[in-house]
């Protein structure tokens, strides 16, 4: 039978992860470090990889909110809970600096959203170990792609790399709790096919 009460919730929380303004936690890293003086070329780079790490957390909220929405192992939601409210200390941060530099969030947010929810819930159907085995994975290559990012800054944006670097730990963090947990290793063609969606997103959302 449907829950129409949690149906209004989950809806409520996808509008707000979307349209609505993030609220953290945590007050952003490296915010009181004072602003680089950037080349307009800089600026417009770092404000499109910071466009890339928003929508990479628009995706992780909705990731986490279908995993959760498939499983009924109270200590797995726990663990998607605890990353997701720190993954939206991340979008408070990418959406703060990305007006510090003038740019402007993604406009395919919504479509990445609602992709990325369906996808969370088809990986929790498979089962808490496999769901585990998806988080962990998740978590690792956004690493990787967040290290690409501090490759790719300018080493006079001090207040730009700060933040990368927090998101990058928190991601490392999660990826470890979801191996303490239990996670299953996934297949090297589900690992592949993981990769290039993340391409894609990060190559779509860098310009749109």
């Amino acid at each position: 039978m449907l829950n129409l009460d949690g149906t209004i919730t989950q809806f409520d929380k996808g509008l707000r992860t979307v349209f609505g303004v993030a609220h953290a936690e945590r007050p952003m890293p490296g915010g009181d470090i004072e602003a680089p003086d950037l080349s307009g070329e800089e600026r417009r780079d770092a404000a499109a990889l910071m466009r890339v790490n928003h929508c990479g957390e628009i995706c992780a909220q909705a990731l986490y909110q279908g995993q959760a929405l498939a499983s009924d192992n109270a200590d797995l939601k726990r663990a998607l809970e605890q990353a997701a409210r720190e993954e939206e200390d991340h979008l408070a941060w990418t959406e703060q600096r990305i007006a510090e530099l003038g740019g402007r969030t993604s406009l395919l947010n919504p479509l990445w959203y609602v992709g990325s929810l369906a996808i969370g819930f088809a990986a929790g159907k498979f089962g808490d170990a496999w769901n585990l085995g998806f988080l962990k994975e998740t978590e690792k290559q956004v690493e990787l792609h967040l290290q690409g990012h501090l490759d790719r800054l300018s080493v006079k944006d001090v207040r730009t790399r700060t933040v990368v670097a927090a998101m990058q730990r928190d991601e490392a963090g999660h990826a470890r709790a979801a191996e303490a947990l239990g996670a299953k290793e996934l297949p090297l063609a589900v690992k592949s096919l993981m990769r290039a969606t993340a391409r894609l997103m990060t190559a779509s959302s860098y310009w749109l």
